[in-house]
């Protein structure tokens, strides 16, 4: 018992002192100057070469160092010299007297007289006008040249802010404003969009007239004026505390003054909005309960050019400093970086490419250096901080990154074309003698990572994960370089750690931050404190521990919409970020128009089906696929739309092909929601490197493919996977392509059998078959990745992969492209010979089932959610939350217009879009899938004759057609 007693004593007297030494640490924490942190790294890539980065900084050293100073020479955009495309002269819009709205597409120049040859920056002032809501893209051009690479692309920033103040719903929660457009007059030099240059690019002027031309790429752009000004060093803290003093300032003696960092007056992308933060009490403002917008930034706020910018009052002249209550723990293993405008300009050089190191907590940051707090003199009134995202020194190393990773993929392909994609593990290939200086390439590369990866540690303090992922690179290459005969054997974890190289580009380009409040306060002001207490935290924590029992999940988000007229229920199976978007529209616009509530469900696509047969489904299910409208019609489970008066007129926003899956006798049981279809995909870096052309035709696919073979080069047509023992399985959508450009029937004879054996289905068969049994196109591929490494240049896959390409494959940007699919051509009635891209279509549908008893309601509903209005809120919601990887490809062709792609890009999609064929959904047609694939592998497998063996599996297809028929009682 005694020992017991000691025991539990000792607990209490370690809890007890637990308690106390948490309390002491709270207490005495007041360094907050402690994280603040100097780190400045040099590139490690000593030899020049036509990367992005270097491709400028040889550019730079090619002119004459000249830096003329005090130059201004001011050109206004309604001055060009030439123009061609649309353009607009504007009068006093938006307090600016003459302006020129250049429209998105077109070339403006412009004629610039300098007096003093050298370099200078580039200033434009513009206002960003109203377009589909992605950042304004320019080619620039100096004296009928692209300088550099990096201006070939330019972008200037759009600005966003919350549409309205925040609102709750019935439960007290706060709801994220949605953000709209906020645009106003603004400057900004021609600097790097992608953030490996981390100045304003500087520009060599010849003596004379000179001639600026900017050509259109993406979004109109209204421009008042272009400035070409000297180049200025920023001056030191030093330099400017100096100056303070010289003018008498002194210390303003105010209480603090606390900016939340919520009430953000604009942002440069919508994604960029606040946060929900529950980690801490001390977070203001904090409820364990509810749901608070009480933060700003995080992974949202990231990519390198965004910025953020505040408005706030000062009711004293003096000297302050700027404390901020911050969060950086997303970043592991790295320090981020942020350059800080006061007013509009960086007040000293200090405050460029400032950083922000890990920590796993919240903390109160004070802007200076670690042994010195920064001071800021302000005067009476209101005042800007702006903060924008930088790559700071990771700029160099992701530049030199890339660059390892462009010259390991390039050696691959040299590889390639001795050992192709399989190499026999046996033999000997003598690359470094048929290569070369294949070793002293590797060493090369080995040189810069290992470089690389001490530069990460410098920064950070430590390893991590990302210096892990170097680690296994270099490794791997001074393992080949000690063993070369051995480097086939380990070609496909080469192309792995090239893919992981790659991928930690994109880890490293991401620089999150997340703040909760700022303070200007004086010096030895008394800071609040950062962490909470023992008590005060498990107290926060119990109480939202409780809540998540009582707290109504399903509710939160809905506000009061008005009187209700009835109420519906929706189910859909998408994710969380949808849901809640739609819930959003749905209070602002659909529910207040019409009095209709809708109870929206998010719930697993499995769930309709045993509700239905329960007779417990909802009213509306979005999200279907293409073949759940007529499934469930054959059992009078769904709705037929074309009941309603006004379908005809609904059925206009859509392709008419969309609807083929979705009609059964005669009816229509579901509307599209999302179409994607597929395109031609190919690097053209790699194209051009080989002299090679994307193909026009199936016959110059054929043609291209000893070229592309010739140097072991792959061509991907994609063949789905089978899902384990599912039946349901879409028809291969290459050979439903290939067999609707030679007018083939999917089924023939009202539905009752397969078209396959009929007119030159057989034919088709044959030849796309060959393509893998003849030309050994891969079976299985993981496209995006091949094609990031270059082993596979080219492929027909659906154009959303495009969305992935675009985030997840930084390195190659600017180095592919995409067109329609191959055609098949043919001799039109007046003796041309024309080319038919009769292609296929996946996507989703919303249908009303059957049992509702408020079909009409329900109709209103799939109209509002349909309507162009709502699909391009929708998708530019769905993109400012999760970015360009969310592009939503919906089904609604005005509305698909509207959303954020290149005329070029639009242009390409529209020309293919109207060439989809859409498949018929039938009785037993789930077997038509199964059995086509099941024909292709006989082929493939068994080296089978292709005409016997489809002959053959189109009768198991009748079969099947017959016998389900035969259940449903159709004739």
């Amino acid at each position: 018992m005694k020992k017991i007693h000691i025991i539990i004593l000792s607990i209490v007297l370690v809890f007890f002192a637990y308690i106390v030494t948490d309390a002491l640490l709270i207490a005495f924490d007041t360094d907050t100057l402690k994280y603040n942190q100097s780190v400045s790294v040099e590139s490690g890539r000593a030899n020049a070469d036509d990367s992005y980065v270097k491709n400028y900084q040889d550019y730079v050293l090619s002119k004459n160092q000249t830096f003329p100073q005090g130059k201004e020479i001011v050109v206004y955009g309604t001055d060009f010299s030439s123009a061609t495309g649309d353009f607009e002269i504007l009068n006093n819009y938006q307090g600016v007297d003459k302006s020129l709205l250049t429209k998105e597409a077109g070339s403006f120049e412009f004629e610039v007289d300098v007096e003093e040859a050298g370099f200078y920056h580039i200033k434009l002032r513009y206002f960003a006008y109203e377009g589909k809501g992605s950042a304004i893209e320019r080619k620039f051009y100096l004296n009928d040249e692209v300088p550099f690479e990096a201006v070939e692309q330019v972008v200037f920033h759009r600005f966003y802010g919350a549409k309205d103040i925040v609102e709750q719903d019935f439960l007290g929660n706060d709801i994220r404003p949605s953000q709209e457009e906020k645009p106003i007059w603004t400057d900004a030099y021609l600097k790097d969009s992608i953030g490996y240059i981390d100045e304003p690019f500087y520009f060599y002027f010849e003596e004379g007239v000179n001639k600026i031309k900017l050509d259109s790429i993406r979004e109109p752009l209204l421009i008042e004026k272009i400035t070409v000004e000297s180049i200025k060093s920023l001056p030191t803290y030093v330099e400017v505390k100096a100056t303070y003093e010289q003018n008498g300032y002194q210390i303003a003696n105010q209480p603090i003054n606390f900016l939340q960092a919520e009430t953000a007056t604009r942002t440069t992308s919508p994604t960029i909005y606040p946060l929900n933060d529950r980690t801490s009490p001390k977070t203001m403002p904090s409820d364990p309960k509810l749901i608070k917008l009480n933060t700003i930034g995080g992974t949202n706020w990231g990519t390198a050019g965004d910025y953020i910018t505040w408005e706030f009052d000062i009711e004293e002249a003096g000297l302050y400093e700027i404390s901020l209550r911050v969060k950086q723990r997303l970043a592991t293993g790295m320090s981020v970086f942020r350059n800080i405008y006061i007013d509009g300009e960086v007040p000293f050089a200090e405050l460029e490419n400032y950083s922000f190191v890990q920590s796993n907590d919240w903390r109160i940051q004070t802007l200076g250096t670690k042994g010195e707090a920064f001071l800021f003199y302000f005067e009476p009134g209101k005042h800007q901080l702006k903060m924008e995202v930088s790559l700071g020194v990771y700029g160099s190393v992701i530049s030199d990154l890339q660059d390892v990773v462009n010259n390991l993929n390039k050696i691959y392909r040299e590889i390639l074309i001795f050992t192709g994609p399989s190499p026999d593990q046996y033999r000997d290939y003598e690359l470094q003698i048929n290569i070369p200086g294949l070793l002293d390439r590797f060493q090369e590369e080995l040189d810069i990572l290992k470089s690389l990866r001490q530069t990460l540690i410098d920064v950070s303090g430590s390893k991590s994960e990302k210096t892990g992922i170097l680690d296994t690179a270099i490794l791997q290459l001074q393992d080949f370089i000690k063993k070369p005969r051995e480097i086939q054997k380990n070609l496909n974890t080469y192309v792995s750690n090239i893919s992981s190289l790659g991928s930690l580009i994109i880890l490293l380009s991401s620089q999150p931050l997340e703040i909760d409040y700022f303070m200007f306060h004086q010096p030895k002001a008394k800071l609040p404190a950062t962490q909470a207490g023992f008590f005060e935290s498990t107290w926060y924590s119990t109480r939202a521990f409780i809540a998540t029992f009582t707290t109504n999940y399903a509710a939160v988000g809905r506000k009061d919409t008005g009187e209700v007229v009835e109420t519906i229920e929706v189910w859909l199976s998408t994710g969380q970020d949808q849901a809640n978007i739609l819930r959003k529209l749905i209070d602002e616009t659909f529910a207040p128009r019409t009095g209709i509530q809708v109870d929206l469900k998010l719930v697993a696509g499995s769930s309709l089906l045993p509700a239905t047969l329960s007779g417990r489904g909802p009213d509306v299910a979005l999200g279907q696929s293409n073949a759940t409208p007529v499934n469930y019609a054959m059992r009078s489970a769904t709705y037929d739309l074309s009941q309603f008066d006004d379908f005809d007129e609904i059925k206009t926003r859509f392709m008419a092909e969309a609807f083929v899956p979705y009609q059964f006798n005669g009816g229509t049981y579901a509307l599209p929601e999302q179409q994607t279809f597929l395109m031609l995909f190919y690097r053209t870096d790699i194209f051009e490197e080989f002299g090679l052309t994307p193909p026009n035709t199936w016959q110059e696919l054929t043609e291209m493919i000893p070229s592309l073979q010739k140097y072991n080069l792959e061509f991907y047509l994609p063949v789905p996977l089978t899902q384990g023992a599912a039946i349901a399985l879409e028809p291969n959508p290459i050979f439903s392509t290939m067999f609707f450009q030679n007018d083939g029937q999917f089924y023939i004879d009202g539905d009752r059998q397969s078209g396959f054996n009929e007119g030159k289905g057989p034919e088709v068969f044959e030849q796309w078959t060959s393509f893998y049994t003849n030309y050994s196109f891969p079976v299985e591929a993981n496209f995006v990745n091949r094609f990031r490494s270059g082993q596979m240049p080219i492929g027909i896959v659906n154009y959303n992969t495009y969305n992935t390409l675009a985030v997840f494959a930084p390195e190659i940007r600017g180095k592919w492209n995409f067109i329609p699919v191959p055609g098949t051509e043919y001799v039109d009635e007046f003796g041309q010979t024309q080319i038919r891209r009769e292609t296929v279509a996946s996507g989703s549908s919303s249908i009303i089932l059957n049992q509702s008893d408020k079909k009409e309601e329900a109709w209103e509903f799939l109209k509002w959610w349909t309507s162009t209005e709502t699909q391009v809120r929708f998708g530019r919601e769905m993109e400012g939350i999760l970015g360009a990887a969310a592009r939503y490809p919906t089904a609604n062709v005005e509305a698909l217009s509207l959303l954020p792609w290149t005329l070029g890009e639009l242009e390409k999609l529209q020309e293919q879009w109207s060439w989809v064929r859409g498949i018929p959904e039938v009785p037993g047609g789930y077997m038509t899938g199964r059995h086509l694939d099941n024909a292709f592998r006989m082929v493939y497998n068994e080296s089978t004759n292709p005409r016997e063996t489809i002959y053959d599996y189109v009768q198991m297809i009748n079969e099947e057609l017959a016998k389900k028929r035969r259940e449903f009682g159709l004739e």
